[in-house]
């Protein structure tokens, strides 16, 4: 294996890994942006009112994308190990 294959794979490694982050994390950020707005339109300022919506938000999201992200992790590895015994 030379050290561009090594760099490839890491590479893919991370964009596998963001993307599939992505829907959480934009999900949180927006809940986030909504819950800081009502807080500052209402001037509340508990934080477990800004933690509890976030929370749930992110699992709400990684629910109804987690046959996605599962699909995702299955042909990154499947390809991955078939190219095993090129990197050899």
């Amino acid at each position: 294996m030379d050290p561009q294959m090594a760099v490839d794979l890491a590479r893919e490694a991370i964009i596998i890994t963001l993307i599939m982050s992505a829907p959480a994390l934009i999900a949180g950020m927006a809940v986030g942006l909504l819950v800081a707005l009502l807080q500052a339109v209402t001037q509340i300022q508990e934080q477990t009112l800004s933690f509890v919506p976030k929370l749930v938000a992110v699992l709400v999201v990684l629910t109804i994308s987690m046959p996605w992200m599962l699909t995702r992790m299955v042909e990154y590895f499947r390809e991955l190990t078939e190219n095993i015994p090129a990197t050899l």
